[in-house]
């Protein structure tokens, strides 16, 4: 028993572990109710920027329009950037012009960027006149690369050096510079042009001796990343060649900043929950924050191309109408075959869908991919029509609609792995979205297949 307790409780840390605390947040918030500011203060204090993002996300817009006027100037810009973008114009709206003005000078470019992107023309004047006048020029600049480019990616900040520097003149540059980035990983090496040539790691800056030749230690895998280069595929390469950063370079080949694999991260985490979120048919700007309103107005539109996919399978039903009267066991089974290819559908559609998005699915291993699922589908399409034939003749007392399950199941089945991989792999040759589409396609496939295959089987057999 005890040993029972132990594991419980430990399996309770681990789901709590990195929340918030919930005594935390009551006392909070209790500060915040009897304004006792200095309370307030030292209760933040502790908290890291995402966890006060986090906060501020989860508690009601009253809550946080009083949290956040107390809080007032100890306001830190990073919490902002760990914001949520849904409520992140309705937290800069609350700050006063000199927080805000504070806020957003303690920041990278690159997230004063990701601020401006979402904020309408006001706000981004705001923030913008609070800037010192490079980096203002510095951040309008990024804001003229196209949106989801590496460009509005990359942050402005670069350690550079000549390619002829020695490892001794690097190390006093860097003591005698008063404006580094407050976090950098690499050295980037230029020639005469501003073009990068390689990169030197601070681990093998340090372990040299001062005469060494910096472009004698640099580091072996070195990329350097275009500036119109869609994030998507920025972040793909971070994690395909391992990158802790990257110089992003124009169209000359020219330094114009770097990316860092914090950001590129970031990328990566959008694009899963968007894929997530599309194959579920919900808009990727949806949150927990937005009202009722905005919820209904974004998932309406998906539930409404379900309703005609639902109804094309409807009228399959329709045309064996006399048939379903007739024998009313076919209403009883027919939920089960679309049901078991619907799922059978998902599962290799999320597959595939996963693969593209990693560019393990290519046109070199389509068609193995395509055999495969048809296999599958056939293996596990056998196996349940067993199950389902063995169901047909106990529960119905009929070994020929067992039969006719059976058959479906099989034929269901090795349609819905088909689907879930050329389904999304034409919709990306055509252009569209695997994610954002391919759930209703293969639904309705799925549907309509299982449906005509079952209840045309019964006709003929049946009848």
């Amino acid at each position: 028993m005890a040993e029972e307790a132990e594991a419980l409780a430990a399996e309770a840390e681990r789901e709590d572990a990195y929340t918030l605390d919930r005594k935390a947040v009551a006392q909070i918030l209790y500060a915040v109710d009897v304004e006792d500011r200095e309370q307030l203060v030292a209760l933040m204090e502790p908290l890291h920027a995402a966890d006060i993002a986090d906060l501020l996300e989860q508690i009601n817009a009253f809550d946080r329009m009083r949290l956040i006027k107390l809080y007032d100037k100890e306001f830190d810009g990073e919490i902002l950037s760990e914001l949520d973008e849904a409520i992140r114009e309705e937290v800069i709206g609350i700050l006063t012009p000199q927080v805000l003005a504070d806020a957003v000078r303690e920041l990278d470019s690159d997230d004063v960027v990701d601020l401006l992107e979402d904020l309408d023309g006001p706000q981004q004047e705001a923030i913008l006149e609070a800037l010192e006048a490079g980096d203002r020029a510095a951040v309008q600049q990024s804001l003229t690369y196209p949106e989801y480019s590496a460009g509005r990616l990359m942050q402005r900040e670069v350690v550079m050096a000549p390619e002829y520097w020695n490892v001794g003149e690097m190390i006093d540059f860097l003591r005698n510079s008063d404006n580094l980035p407050e976090q950098f990983y690499h050295i980037v090496l230029v020639d005469p042009k501003l073009r990068p040539v390689g990169n030197v790691t601070l681990g093998r800056l340090m372990a040299s001796r001062r005469e060494v030749l910096l472009k004698s230690i640099v580091s072996e895998t070195f990329h350097t990343i275009p500036v119109t280069q869609y994030e998507g595929d920025v972040a793909y390469a971070f994690n395909q060649y391992h990158l802790i950063s990257a110089p992003v370079v124009d169209e000359n080949d020219r330094l114009v900043g770097q990316i860092t694999i914090d950001d590129a991260m970031a990328v990566l985490d959008e694009e899963n929950a968007e894929d997530i979120l599309r194959l579920a048919g919900v808009d990727e700007e949806s949150s927990l924050s937005d009202s009722v309103v905005e919820t209904t107005k974004r998932r309406f539109p998906w539930l409404a191309v379900n309703l005609v996919t639902a109804v094309l399978a409807s009228l399959v039903i329709a045309q064996f109408e006399d048939a379903i009267a007739t024998v009313v066991a076919l209403a009883v089974l027919m939920p089960i075959v679309a049901s078991m290819g619907g799922n059978a559908g998902t599962q290799s559609l999320t597959v595939a869908v996963r693969a593209l998005a990693t560019k393990d699915l290519t046109t070199s291993n389509i068609w193995r991919v395509i055999r495969r699922e048809a296999a599958v589908g056939l293996i596990n399409g056998c196996a349940f029509a067993v199950i389902m034939g063995i169901v047909g003749i106990v529960w119905f007392g009929s070994p020929a609609l067992g039969g006719v399950i059976a058959s479906a199941m099989i034929i269901n089945l090795v349609i819905a792995g088909l689907a879930g991989i050329m389904v999304p792999v034409l919709l990306e040759k055509a252009g569209v979205d695997p994610a954002l589409a391919s759930g209703a396609f293969v639904t309705t496939v799925t549907d309509v297949v299982g449906f005509f295959a079952f209840l045309g089987l019964a006709v003929m057999v049946l009848l």
